[in-house]
């Protein structure tokens, strides 16, 4: 399969998800693809970061040496879908110590970030809530920025929203 005439020939769940199951076959295809994820054009990136995350629900080991180097691509201008598959493979993966600091930050961006897509701010703040985890001290930080936007913000906003503030408060209890 030549990848990125496949990336680019359609942009499909079904196309997605063809690509993801070929590149889980090899980890070398992977490293390609996220040759094609750091350094192709805008599109390019925009349609793998959706197969990066598939790959990496089935593969999560195959991103961990590549974690920060995604956080600090997210701080670029890249396009919304590179953020929202960054921080849901974050979400779903224990972050090394030494990678929490650099994820917090990032992701606090996003969560006070106005006119963000919802979807990269829900994940975030399960992002933020496990890292609260071993850094209670992130606690009232993540629970005020959550409280001020949830009168403003969408439906599946205040639904994450209150569920990690009742995971927050269950915390404070332990």
């Amino acid at each position: 399969m030549k990848l990125r005439e496949e990336i680019l020939r359609e942009h499909s769940k079904k196309q997605t998800e063809k690509i993801a199951a070929w590149v889980c076959l090899d980890k070398k295809r992977f490293t390609t693809l996220l040759h094609l994820f750091f350094h192709d054009e805008y599109r390019v990136v925009q349609r793998t970061a959706w197969v990066v995350k598939l790959v990496a629900d089935q593969h999560p080991e195959w991103t961990n040496p590549y974690i920060r180097k995604m956080l600090l691509y997210c701080k670029q201008p890249v396009h919304d879908a590179v953020k929202r598959n960054v921080v849901n493979i974050l979400q779903d993966i224990d972050l090394p110590e030494n990678l929490q600091g650099l994820a917090a930050t990032t992701c606090f961006d996003f969560l006070g970030t106005p006119n963000l897509p919802v979807a990269i701010k829900v994940f975030s703040m399960t992002v933020l809530y496990n890292i609260t985890k071993q850094h209670p001290e992130l606690r009232n930080e993540l629970k005020t920025l959550i409280e001020e936007q949830m009168e403003y913000e969408s439906a599946a906003f205040r639904s994450r929203g209150s569920k990690v503030l009742k995971q927050l408060a269950k915390q404070q209890l332990l």
